[in-house]
């Protein structure tokens, strides 16, 4: 399969107090045309607030299509929304989460990643946004954006291209797997396919394993919408 594009834009942000007696956050992202070094966690000038759930190998850097914001500005009537709004480090155009498969090696700049899930969005996105259902919106759309882990180190700077080396998983695309994922409709038989499936993050097996087995476990969608 052909499939490729060029980075748009690259955004990396910093640990900033942003809300007055709730944690602190580095989804403020600011754009940068520096070429930017790629380790095993991401951009080392890039910063999360919270380890414990945002960053790490598994999620060391967050693509979110370019392709979307005109939706959003439509559907939420705002003009303030563009590349970069939602805490993304990579924006791109004509790359979507119903063309890409969880599993799928892509080149990045000089590096090799992997996508290793779509983004489950908290409070923080909402909070950013100025938004109280965006986290709900993001999983009602599927316009989650995906992570990627880091499977050969390199640069990268806006304008290189991006291209699909390998899809080791066809069929089990970023939106179908991140809306099974946060809505939990899903049958047991699928989730125990994706219970199984080494190149999706470790945790979210872990949640599809419940579900095939027949245990409903965390109530993501009352979260979201909370």
């Amino acid at each position: 399969m052909n499939l490729s594009t060029t980075i748009d834009a690259l955004f990396i942000g910093l640990v900033e107090e942003r809300w007055p007696g709730r944690p602190p956050s580095a989804i403020g992202k600011r754009r940068t045309t520096d070429r930017l070094e790629i380790g095993p966690t991401g951009f080392p000038r890039d910063a999360q607030a919270d380890l414990a759930v945002h960053g790490g190998p598994e999620k060391a850097i967050h693509h979110y299509p370019g392709d979307h914001y005109a939706a959003w500005r439509a559907e939420l009537g705002r003009d303030d929304l563009s590349p970069g709004g939602f805490g993304e480090n990579v924006s791109s155009s004509g790359l979507t989460e119903d063309m890409l498969c969880i599993g799928d090696v892509l080149s990045l700049g000089s590096a090799t990643v992997q996508v290793s899930q779509g983004r489950q969005p908290c409070w923080k996105l909402a909070a950013h946004t100025a938004e109280e259902r965006m986290a709900y919106l993001f999983q009602k759309t599927g316009r989650t954006g995906w992570y990627y882990r880091v499977l050969e180190p390199g640069n990268v700077r806006d304008g290189d291209a991006i291209g699909l080396v390998e899809r080791p998983r066809p069929g089990w695309t970023v939106r179908r797997v991140t809306l099974a994922r946060l809505t939990r409709r899903i049958s047991p038989a699928d989730a125990a396919i994706l219970a199984d499936m080494p190149e999706l993050y470790a945790g979210w097996r872990e949640a599809f394993a419940a579900l095939a087995a027949g245990k409903a476990g965390e109530d993501t969608s009352a979260r979201l919408k909370g």
